[in-house]
């Protein structure tokens, strides 16, 4: 499997992302913007909202392309499609429900087999759940350190519409699928369709 090793902090700056996105604290880093030397042609514009769209959630080119053909086949606004099969992925739902201080934490968490989904334990970080699942902690790891310390700094933290969440269960309901004006990320995803209709 393919490891991206750039030091996330650096890929956001190079993005223009905000930290805060994946789960990072933004306190360290700097407010500066790469300056580009020259105008951006419209092709590196679509390429940099893809690479944008493909660091935050974690996903490889092959896979992307996968979700973008499943997006261009429903009904509807293929960006927005793309969005909500982006959002429905279970490491996702895991980190906006709070049970991992950042998305790479999540996917760790799914992988090593600490979640169930209505019951069932589920370790695809790519799995994806639909309206009506119940996304828990499973029983076993309940007591784990990982999980405690990512609820504790993540009190504050706002769980978004289209899920609900049961603290004292460790467990999360997903309501509906998000709608794009739900999803809170600065990512243009028509530039993306046009890159892929190219």
């Amino acid at each position: 499997m393919a490891i991206n090793r750039t030091p996330v902090l650096k890929r956001c700056r190079q993005l223009g992302l905000d930290p805060v996105v994946l789960g990072y604290s933004s306190s360290k880093t700097s407010k500066r913007q790469v300056q580009r030397r020259r105008k951006e042609s419209e092709y590196g514009m679509q390429l940099r909202e893809k690479q944008k769209a493909k660091f935050v959630y974690g996903v490889l080119e092959k896979q992307f392309r996968g979700y973008f053909e499943k997006a261009r086949r429903q009904q509807g606004v293929t960006g927005d499609n793309l969005m909500r099969i982006l959002e429905s992925r279970l490491d996702n739902v895991v980190f906006r429900l709070g049970f991992a201080r950042t998305r790479k934490e999540s996917r760790q968490i799914v992988t090593h087999g600490h979640i169930t989904v209505n019951g069932r334990r589920v370790d695809v970080p790519s799995y994806r759940v639909r309206p009506g699942d119940l996304v828990a902690v499973a029983p076993k790891s309940k007591d784990l350190l990982v999980i405690k310390s990512a609820l504790v700094s993540n009190e504050r933290f706002e769980v978004p519409a289209w899920l609900e969440v049961d603290i004292e269960k460790l467990q999360g309901s997903v309501l509906a699928l998000p709608e794009r004006d739900q999803i809170d990320l600065e990512i243009n995803e028509q530039l993306i369709v046009e890159l892929y209709s190219k």
